[in-house]
């Protein structure tokens, strides 16, 4: 595979995982009402998520997908159903000291809404199953190409989630005070149920 083809699929990965979205929203919100270290396994389930479709479009399952629409609409409003519990979560959480919190946070559970907002976006659905194969020839794509592309797709993803990870936790500082951790909490909690709204009305 060329540098070029290479050099096309990170611009346009990194154009669509920059661009602010859903999963930037929880992700974000995430980290201003529990702190960065909590994102880790949602981070991991996008990555992992974006690689299988990555693999899925190599492989030649776009059409499988396209054809297994209602399974993906299934895994899509589940992770809106779980983003709206974390969001009232976080509303109804006091915010009285830090690290305190009766919003549900279990690692496997972020694990899970990570990976169902990944595979159920129709944002990251389109890029792969439309955009990816008039960008690259999947069908030229042999195993060696596609871990090297894989290497490249994580390498953008953190670098873009990384970035946002570190913006938002760079704002958590100043929000030292009980009254600022309940509110940013609540902000929280609009932006985590504004991107399951946004998921949600997408088709």
């Amino acid at each position: 595979m060329s540098l070029l083809a290479l050099a096309i699929f990170a611009g346009a990965l990194f154009l669509n995982a920059g661009s602010p979205g859903p999963s930037v929203a929880a992700l974000v919100s995430q980290v201003l009402s529990r702190g960065a270290r909590s994102v880790l396994p949602f981070l991991a389930a996008m990555w992992i998520g974006e690689a299988l479709w990555l693999a899925a479009a190599v492989a030649g399952l776009a059409v499988v997908a396209e054809r297994l629409h209602e399974v993906f609409v299934l895994v899509k409003w589940a992770g809106v159903l779980y983003l709206l519990w974390l969001a009232i979560g976080l509303w109804r959480d006091p915010g009285a000291a830090e690290g305190e919190s009766t919003a549900p946070t279990g690692g496997w559970r972020l694990f899970a809404t990570g990976m169902a907002l990944t595979i159920g976006n129709p944002k990251i659905m389109v890029f792969y199953v439309a955009l990816l194969p008039t960008l690259l020839d999947v069908r030229a794509i042999g195993l060696a190409d596609w871990a090297l592309l894989t290497a490249v797709q994580i390498g953008v993803m953190a670098f873009v989630d990384l970035s946002w990870v570190a913006a938002a936790s760079g704002a958590r500082r100043f929000l030292t005070s009980p009254r600022a951790v309940r509110w940013t909490r609540r902000a929280s909690a609009l932006a985590m149920g504004g991107a399951a709204a946004t998921i949600a009305a997408r088709a």
